[in-house]
C-alpha cells in the first residue's frame, strides 16, 4: 500500500507526454477479491515470474487499457494508475483523446493510458528499465495524500487503499467528505 501512497506527486512520463500522479489504487495479489490474482492463473504467474516496477496493463470491459505497476516486497501487488495532472505534451493528449478540456484528459485510468498513449503493447514492459517507453520522475514536492475506499470495483469494496491528492480537480471519482488524512512520519 506504501508505494500506491509513495506514487501521489511522481510524474508518470511517457514519449513526450507526461502527467503529474494525482491518484492511485493498491491491489494485493493474495486474499484481495478485487484484484486479478484473485481468479486469473495468468495474474499470479505474472507476479511470480517478473520482477517489481513491470507494467501490468490490460483491457478493461473490452474498452480501456488500465496501467498497472507490479509490487514486490512485504505485499506483493499491484498499484493502478488513476488519474494525472497532465504536464507536457498536452496538444497531443487532447488529439489522442478528443477533447480540450485539461481536466478531461487524464482523469481515469482509461483516460490516461489513451493520452499517454499505453496499451496492450506496453504489458510486460518496465516502468523502471533504462530506455523504457514510461517512467516515474521522483516528486519534488511532499503532496498532501488522502485515503479513500476504492472505486469501480463490486468486491472488498471497504479496502481503503485509494490514495489521492487532496483537493486535485484531476481525480476520476471525486472523494466523499470527510475522508482520512494521511500523516507523514
Amino acid at each position: 500500500m506504501e508505494c500506491a501512497r509513495e506514487l501521489i506527486g511522481s510524474e508518470l512520463v511517457c514519449g513526450k507526454t507526461s502527467g503529474i500522479v494525482v491518484e492511485t489504487e493498491a491491489y494485493c495479489a493474495i486474499g484481495d477479491e478485487a484484484a486479478h490474482t484473485f481468479v486469473r492463473k495468468t495474474a499470479r504467474d505474472f507476479v511470480e515470474e517478473l520482477q517489481a516496477g513491470a507494467a501490468y496493463v490490460y483491457l478493461n470491459y473490452g474498452m480501456y487499457w488500465l496501467a498497472n505497476v507490479l509490487v514486490k516486497g512485504k505485499a506483493d501487488g499491484f498499484v493502478l494508475i488513476r488519474a494525472l495532472e497532465p504536464k507536457s505534451g498536452i496538444e497531443v493528449m487532447k488529439k489522442r483523446r478528443g477533447r480540450e478540456r485539461l481536466r478531461d484528459l487524464c482523469s481515469g485510468p482509461g483516460k490516461l493510458t489513451i493520452a499517454l498513449g499505453i496499451d496492450g503493447n506496453h504489458h510486460r514492459e518496465s516502468f523502471t528499465r533504462r530506455g523504457a517507453p514510461f517512467y516515474f520522475r521522483e516528486r519534488k514536492t511532499e503532496p498532501p495524500v488522502e485515503t479513500d475506499r476504492r472505486v469501480g470495483i463490486s468486491k472488498a469494496v471497504d479496502l481503503p487503499w485509494r490514495f489521492v491528492w487532496k483537493d486535485s480537480p484531476f481525480l476520476s471519482v471525486k472523494p466523499p467528505a470527510p475522508l482520512h488524512r494521511h500523516k507523514r512520519r
